[in-house]
């Protein structure tokens, strides 16, 4: 004999799938096309010493520089962090919204809002570098991180970098954000569905 799904369980899987798609899909183009350069080379500056907006140390530019504005290395990477984030939680948000909304559902701003705060704090955490780095080492994987690293072509020739594409860095990075990503999307469709679902419970 056929088992007949709960209405609720369906629009809950049915849901948690779209967000699912809208959350861990969109997240490389977020990282990849979305980000600038500068963005990204600047998100892990830490330090109290002086850097230009690009990220170049005050006393390491080339030419006149003078009368740009300085801030601490740490301040710069706060900020390219600040920039980021906003920018992946708007295209995320927004790509969650039009998929829904395409298919005649409305997900309250409510439960939106905490996905964005799941996926946006721990994304933070996560590209600032400290936390990573901590979780790395408890999870016993430094040794794959400074193994897999990866050779750039430079002014003065070729170096190894640990992070960026081609490295254990970016791979560790991306499933980390893609496995908060699920506990994105089931946070949001547990707080869109949870009063149905307690409905349908008596």
């Amino acid at each position: 004999m056929a088992t007949v799904l709960p209405a609720v369980f369906t629009e809950r899987m049915a849901l948690f799938g779209g967000l699912l798609a809208a959350f861990g899909e969109i997240h490389p183009f977020c990282d990849h096309w979305a980000q600038g350069s500068t963005t990204a080379k600047c998100k892990r500056l830490y330090g109290t010493h002086q850097v230009y907006r690009d990220g170049v140390a005050v006393g390491e530019e080339k030419g006149d520089r003078s009368g740009e504005p300085t801030m601490t290395a740490s301040a710069r990477g706060r900020l390219a962090v600040a920039v980021h984030v906003a920018s992946y939680i708007a295209i995320q948000t927004g790509a969650a919204v039009a998929l829904t909304r395409s298919f005649g559902y409305r997900v309250p701003a409510s439960a939106l809002l905490a996905g964005a705060a799941v996926n946006g704090l721990t994304h933070a955490a996560i590209d600032r570098g400290a936390a990573f780095l901590w979780l790395v080492d408890k999870a016993k994987k430094s040794g794959y991180v400074e193994h897999c690293q990866a050779v750039r072509l430079g002014e003065d020739g070729p170096y190894s970098e640990i992070n960026g594409p081609g490295t254990a860095w970016i791979e560790l990075d991306a499933a980390l954000h893609r496995i908060i990503g699920v506990g994105a999307a089931a946070v949001t469709t547990w707080l869109t569905t949870r009063k149905r679902g307690h409905k349908a419970a008596l």
